[in-house]
């Protein structure tokens, strides 16, 4: 692209950017803490204000608290539409675009629209109201988030199947913490405050036992914290003092591990408020018509995870991975390159691996840090 071409790009960017509507989230460690009932309260003080707030899309859960204050509140009808034989309801985004409210309410981001849909997730909805000019308070819990999927699944044994991208969150103005102690979401949880009674046992032995919910407490906490601090680092503190990072995650057709190398590398992009890229070096022996199938579609849905979570992807085709790897470290001025823990013990690594020993010598002399993935 021209010279003038690019700034002309740039500063209409700058347009969209001034006419995008602000973007606040609410986040929980977990259902019940109180995200809706919130949003809520607030949609009511905005109301008393004279601000035009309307109820783009509540989920109740049967609540009767959040039932009663749901009550008064303007609310966008829901767009109804068949699928499978049902009569289903979804958010009306155009009808939301077309009041043009000055804030509009829209729970459950991480929601997965009925199929036939413009857009197949309500994160990806709620983008479109945002570039419409309308302002947005939304919520999601904790374990909806993208990078943090595999930590989730550890915690509760459980793999979250609907999730929001990290760049999601990035482009929040507002994330604001919903907290409670452990003590006090099981009391609600025995009370009928989250789930109606014939689901609060299981719920009590799965994913609201005590360790759970406190391990997904911290990951609420923490993620918001990095959320502030990003915010401070790019709003307050003077522009040539931030960190200038640049990870670089490397990926292969035979690595079990990427998708963790993925994900851990946009944790820490995402904390550094750093570029980040994925790398895949095709080697003669990764050719596609050598590589099973299976393999292709695994390499095929890594690369689309990392660019949800905002990485750009990089293939090349080289005989020495290491040199591959280097070239592209040099070139892009990455500072850390993140790697997969090897699959053989360190002596191996030591008596046998020249490229790794050559991976090692070039990143000193380049200053660039190495990280193994575990």
């Amino acid at each position: 692209m021209p010279d003038k071409d690019k700034t002309v790009q740039h500063f209409l960017d700058l347009i969209k950017k001034s006419r995008r509507g602000k973007f606040k989230i609410y986040i929980g460690m977990s259902a019940g803490v109180g995200k809706t009932y919130r949003m809520l309260q607030e949609a009511r003080t905005l109301l008393r204000n004279g601000i035009d707030v309307k109820i783009g899309f509540i989920e109740t859960h049967y609540r009767k608290e959040t039932r009663e204050l749901l009550d008064g509140l303007p609310v966008v009808p829901r767009r109804k539409l068949f699928y499978k034989g049902k009569e289903l309801e979804e958010m009306d985004v155009q009808a939301i675009i077309n009041l043009r409210p000055e804030v509009v309410i829209v729970d459950e981001l991480a929601h997965t629209n009925i199929e036939g849909s413009k857009n197949e997730k309500r994160w990806q909805d709620v983008m479109d109201i945002l570039s419409a000019g309308i302002n947005v308070i939304s919520a999601v819990n904790i374990q909806h988030i993208e990078s943090l999927n595999e930590e989730v699944k550890e915690i509760t044994g459980v793999e979250v199947k609907e999730r929001v991208p990290d760049s999601v969150l990035a482009q929040a103005d507002e994330v604001v913490n919903i907290d409670l102690t452990a003590d006090e979401l099981i009391t609600r949880l025995k009370e009928g405050k989250i789930y109606q009674a014939e689901k609060i046992e299981t719920a009590l032995h799965n994913f609201f036992k005590s360790e759970h919910i406190l391990q997904l407490r911290e990951l609420a906490l923490k993620e918001v914290a990095s959320q502030v601090e990003r915010k401070v680092e790019t709003e307050v503190t003077k522009p040539n003092s931030l960190k200038h990072e640049r990870f670089l995650a490397c990926v292969s057709s035979n690595d079990k591990t990427a998708k963790t190398v993925v994900r851990k590398t946009a944790r820490l992009a995402n904390y550094y408020h750093s570029k980040w890229y994925v790398l895949y070096v095709q080697t003669p022996k990764e050719s596609p018509d050598k590589i099973p199938l299976d393999k292709q579609r695994h390499l095929i849905n890594n690369f689309k995870l990392a660019t949800e979570l905002g990485a750009e992807i990089i293939k090349v085709e080289s005989s020495s991975v290491s040199r591959a790897i280097i070239e592209q470290a040099s070139e892009r001025k990455i500072t850390t390159i993140c790697v997969g823990k090897p699959h053989f013990n360190l002596l191996k690594i030591i008596l046998a691996t020249n490229v790794f020993n050559e991976l090692l010598k070039k990143l000193s002399s380049n200053n660039i840090d190495l990280v193994i993935l575990s």
